[in-house]
């Protein structure tokens, strides 16, 4: 069970492969940085049900609610509560290994927790079909 959560969660935060920065690219990375943060402030506030909710449709193909809030739930909680989260980095990207070709924006925070500091939280919203920005894939490091 937590080998397919790990596996779901670590599939789309794989390190992107850089493309040309244009206007587009800085667009789609300010609209999925926004997207991340709304969806980390679900996660935050302990509400994994509804960062499920959010998610994009990719990702609630890869992970079931129920596994999602287990995952979230051992991962998250141990950690106590956030401290600070700071942007590292924000790469756009079309490919991924293991993913679909899409849109993706890779987002690196380093992020301080009540009892484990230093971690990196990756964040990887994808542009969905309807135009949005959501997020198909977290890990911590």
């Amino acid at each position: 069970m937590k080998r397919i959560a790990t596996l779901a969660l670590a599939t789309l935060c794989s390190i992107a492969m850089p493309v040309y920065a244009g206007d587009n690219n800085a667009t789609a990375i300010t609209k999925a940085k926004e997207s991340a943060q709304a969806w980390l402030a679900l996660t935050d506030a302990g509400n994994y049900t509804s960062s499920w909710n959010h998610a994009a449709a990719y990702f609630k193909t890869v992970i079931t609610k129920p596994d999602w809030e287990k995952a979230l739930k051992s991962v998250r909680s141990p950690l106590g509560t956030l401290k600070s989260r700071k942007l590292k980095s924000a790469t756009f990207t079309k490919t991924l290994p293991g993913v679909p070709d899409g849109e993706y924006v890779v987002i690196q925070y380093v992020t301080q927790f009540e009892k484990k500091k230093g971690s990196i939280e990756t964040v990887t919203p994808m542009h969905e079909k309807d135009g949005s920005w959501k997020v198909s894939g977290y890990y911590i490091k």
